[in-house]
């Protein structure tokens, strides 16, 4: 019998419901229509880690005067929306709570908090759990960014190289720890969408092996043992 949190079903994932899915799937394909296009570049100033997060606004995408306005529409409703002060504060709370966790796979400090605030950015623009998100590269490269599998998937979120044709632009270079995680939460974000919130499903398909349920089950189980936030300070299961 499967464990209870790898039964996890459209009924029971309330955050991504149908519609919450739907605004997803528009959102994520108007995003790889623009990156196609070459309309839409990411912004690589990290996300605000001082007193300036409560008056800054850190644009996550800049659209160029040459987007459709459909387009433009969409990513503004998106981006524009205040980062409330309990946004802020949900945001330091879960890289506090994950900096630790994250020291047995990245030593270097500095890079480790950066790679918390670019996931939990990434996983908040895609409409993604960043433990999630967190999960997925456990699985896929241990977070080794250099990472490359025999089959040719590439870095943190091991991206076939046939999605930069799909997705984005030929100069995009995949070894590119935050170029990949922007391909790798749209992809992941995409098929979530499809599968209307469905884990299970979503993951296979962004493993490849839909039908399958092993891969799955081994993301689920990382997200659950080490990268679910925790209540009252009390530490995630280690094992």
């Amino acid at each position: 019998m499967k464990p209870p949190w790898c039964q996890l079903s459209r009924s029971s994932t309330s955050w991504a419901s149908a519609s919450h899915a739907r605004r997803v799937a528009a959102f994520i394909l108007a995003m790889l229509a623009a990156l196609a296009a070459g309309e839409v570049q990411a912004n690589d100033t990290p996300l605000p880690s001082s007193a300036d997060d409560e008056q800054v606004q850190t644009p996550r995408v800049r659209v160029i005067s040459e987007a459709p306005a459909s387009l433009r529409t969409t990513l503004e409703d998106s981006l524009s929306a205040p980062r409330s002060p309990a946004n802020v504060w949900a945001a330091r709370q879960w890289l506090n709570d994950m900096e630790p966790r994250l020291a047995r796979f990245v030593k270097d400090p500095a890079f480790r908090v950066a790679l918390l605030q670019r996931v939990y950015q990434e996983a908040q623009l895609a409409g993604l759990p960043p433990g999630l998100v967190l999960a997925v590269i456990q699985v896929e490269s241990a977070f080794q960014g250099e990472a490359v599998s025999s089959a040719g998937a590439v870095g943190l979120m091991q991206i076939m190289p046939f999605w930069i044709r799909e997705l984005g632009l030929p100069v995009d270079d995949l070894q590119d720890a935050w170029r990949n995680l922007r391909y790798g939460c749209t992809i992941l974000a995409h098929y979530l969408a499809v599968e209307e919130g469905d884990f299970t499903r979503a993951l296979a398909r962004y493993n490849g092996s839909l039908g399958k349920t092993w891969y799955p089950e081994k993301v689920m189980s990382a997200w659950q043992r080490h990268w679910r936030p925790t209540a009252g300070g009390q530490k995630p299961v280690q094992r």
